[in-house]
């Protein structure tokens, strides 16, 4: 059996995972239904958070080289030796930016993560300016700090003499994919994949390459980007000194990209949405980009075979982070899983409605300054409201999404494939299923970002003959059972709850 180290680097932990890749006669042989990659080794490492200010979320980007280091060669052990491993295959959380210097190959500012909101004013100039139509047809990306280039506008004005020395070469910029491949390569490769760079505001999203005009307007140095290249197919090669021998770096995509992959999701019409820190819509729309009238973002799928794969994406800024304040926020949970208990304990939400603008809305709303809101609070209301609230809010956040997608001119889903850790919570699948008025179906392996990635990887090293998902287990399934009347009567109280919210931020108060 051949081995793809797959990297898994996330908002809030840095992950390696050792897949094993059945060859292809082995397959015919066991029936293709027993799945055609297992996971046989993982590692993990928790990623600290920094909040320097008010709407600012930076991650040390040497951590995070150094937790990809420590997770591989944990994961090499495990499994006897870097013999056995054919490939890398990289996955990342996107739109998160690093600078680094090109001779010392060290970071020259805390990266600045996606979730980060100090680049508002700055988006807010350019759609106020008139340049939001121009970026949207050019990139299918809105005017908004979630995406990189603001970033690395930032960054190059915060570390003095850069912008000179970007212009030269002598600084690179690029999301956290882009400084892995630097890294693992010893700085011989500064390169990104087409769906990272489809994220940054400053790639066309029909030719797949930077455009000079955006660069311009966003004044970014041309010559501080990586080169763009496609998902599936050798990258370059690691150091040897890392692990012993190199390994071609085959497969690289955004986490949520990987995770479509991952899921199968590869023909016009399938999607899957990721519950993680945030939450992530990702609709495979085929082979051209399409326009979204509902401010959801056109994006790149993903790119191989010589093939691109649109999609449409919705982005919920705050999913599994709502739960982590009630836990260490405010101490209301001491576990995650303990929500679903407590949620629970009551008929229904007792008219309490959280909307988790911790870092604003994403989509629909794109509402950058939104604040996080509870509103319908009584004598009565209790902890498990809160908790209630916060697990509803996931379901109204991903109907927002569906409704905006079908607005689109989207098909109607028939099945909405799911992963992330808050899958994990039964009432919170259920309770989505009945709100969206769809089947939910979680896969039983639910890594899929690094699987995506894995996958991607092993068809760039020709051990898998294309990206078919054969999953190895049936899936959980969660079908819809809620009355129309009480569906409605929900939906109204959130989308009062998220007027409230807009109406409290503070360029409205």
């Amino acid at each position: 059996m051949s081995l793809i180290l797959a990297i898994d680097q996330g908002t809030t932990s840095t992950r390696a995972i050792a897949f094993e890749v059945a060859p292809q006669a082995a397959r015919r042989a066991i029936g293709e239904e027993k799945g055609d990659l297992r996971p046989v080794a993982v590692s993990q490492i928790e990623l600290a958070q920094h909040f320097p200010k008010s709407g600012w979320v930076e991650h040390d980007a040497g951590e995070i080289w150094a937790a990809t280091l420590q997770t591989c060669r944990e994961v090499v052990r495990k499994v006897g030796g870097v013999a056995r491993f054919n490939a890398i295959g990289i996955t990342n959380q996107r739109e998160t930016a690093v600078i680094w210097d090109a001779a010392t190959g060290e970071p020259l500012h805390r990266a600045i993560v996606w979730q980060d909101r100090r680049t508002a004013d700055v988006t807010a100039r350019l759609t106020a300016q008139g340049h939001e139509p121009r970026v949207q047809t050019a990139t299918g990306l809105i005017l908004d700090p979630y995406f990189s280039a603001t970033k690395f506008a930032w960054l190059l004005d915060a570390v003095p003499g850069s912008r000179e020395r970007a212009a030269k070469g002598e600084v690179k910029l690029g999301t956290i994919d882009a400084w892995l491949i630097w890294k693992l390569t010893g700085g011989r490769v500064h390169a990104t994949d087409a769906t990272n760079a489809s994220r940054t505001s400053l790639m066309d999203l029909r030719t797949v390459e930077w455009r000079d005009d955006l660069c311009a307007l966003f004044d970014i140095p041309r010559e501080a980007l990586p080169n763009i290249v496609p998902c599936a197919g050798v990258i370059g090669e690691s150091d040897p000194a890392l692990f012993g021998q190199p390994l071609p770096i085959a497969g690289s995509a955004g986490d949520q990209q990987a995770a479509l992959v991952g899921h199968g999701a590869l023909k016009a019409g399938d999607a899957k949405i990721t519950y993680g820190t945030g939450a992530f819509l990702v609709a495979n729309v085929g082979a051209e980009p399409v326009a979204s009238t509902r401010r959801l973002l056109g994006t790149l799928g993903y790119q191989a075979d010589g093939q691109s794969a649109y999609a449409l994406e919705g982005s919920i800024f705050s999913a599994g982070s709502a739960i982590q304040w009630l836990r260490d926020g405010v101490g209301l949970i001491s576990e995650s899983r303990q929500s679903e208990a407590m949620a629970q304990t009551l008929k229904d939400n007792g008219g309490v409605y959280m909307v988790p603008g911790f870092t604003g809305l994403g989509a629909p709303w794109w509402e950058p300054e939104a604040r996080g809101t509870i509103v319908g609070l009584t004598r009565d209301s209790g902890p498990a409201h809160f908790v209630r609230a916060a697990l509803e809010a996931l379901a109204y956040q991903t109907r927002d999404l569906l409704d905006a997608l079908a607005a689109d001119g989207a098909p109607p889903l028939k099945t909405l494939k799911v992963d992330g850790g808050v899958t994990a919570n039964s009432f919170a699948m259920q309770f989505i299923a009945d709100i969206c008025e769809v089947e939910v179906e979680r896969p039983a392996f639910q890594e899929m970002t690094a699987l995506g990635a894995a996958r991607l990887a092993a068809l760039g090293v020709g051990l898998l003959p294309d990206l078919e998902a054969r999953p190895a287990e049936a899936p959980a399934c969660w079908k819809p059972r809620m009355k129309a009347d009480e569906r409605e009567r929900l939906l109204s109280g959130w989308r009062r709850a998220v007027k409230a919210a807009i109406i409290a931020a503070p360029d409205r108060a």
